[in-house]
């Protein structure tokens, strides 16, 4: 019979990362921080826009590559860009026609710099970007749409009104019962927590108006 003690067999060590693994927990924190990014606006594609301008270009380019290659065959130029020479050439700069061309010409540019400058698309609002490789965007009339739906379920009022934009959101309510600053309290808590719950990635700021509907005469 044996009366000494059995050593404890020590626990294995945990593998350790083999080399060149960075692990899993930069790239958590990556991921992490890439999402806390605020989302930025969506830009639009604008298509009509670039299919006009693209349209008029083309068109006035090869109708213009057209009269030089006439040109250069030894025909005679055509009539509109004779005429069009000439005008140039004699028309003095305050001319009223000339002014008004170069009116339109530069309200033209101007119009494409802002939609070249402008991401456009304002009835998307984007939401918070929860996860690196998504993008969500919830649109104006929806999201007023499920305020008005919130606002409707506190007890009082009779008729909502939402107007939301980017950056505010106007709510008009007309309560037929119980006392206006209850109501008004009901519905500034109501509110604040379905813009939370929007997930906006920009919340907009309240604006409440609480009143009496109008008394039939």
């Amino acid at each position: 019979m044996s009366t000494g003690t059995e050593a404890a067999t020590p626990p294995e060590p945990a593998p350790g990362p083999e080399p060149g693994d960075t692990g899993s927990v930069p790239v958590l924190a990556d991921e992490a921080a890439e999402a806390g990014k605020r989302a930025g606006r969506f830009w639009s594609q604008r298509r009509i826009p670039s299919a006009i301008v693209a349209a008029v270009v083309l068109g006035g380019a090869g109708l213009l590559l057209y009269d030089v290659a006439a040109v250069r065959a030894e025909h005679s130029a055509m009539q509109w860009r004779r005429s069009l020479a000439d005008d140039l050439a004699t028309r003095p700069l305050d001319d009223t026609w000339v002014l008004v061309g170069a009116s339109v010409a530069v309200v033209l540019g101007l119009w494409l710099l802002l939609l070249a400058a402008t991401p456009g698309l304002r009835a998307v609002l984007p939401m918070r970007r929860e996860h690196v490789d998504v993008r969500a965007g919830l649109d104006r009339e929806a999201a007023a749409l499920a305020l008005r739906d919130r606002a409707m379920e506190v007890s009082g009022v009779q008729s909502v009104r939402v107007r939301m934009s980017r950056r505010k959101v106007r709510v008009r309510a007309l309560s037929h019962f119980r006392e206006l600053d209850d109501v008004q309290a009901d519905l500034t808590t109501v509110l604040d927590t379905g813009i939370d719950e929007l997930g906006l990635a920009a919340p907009p700021a309240v604006r409440l108006q609480v009143g009496r509907p109008r008394k039939k005469r």
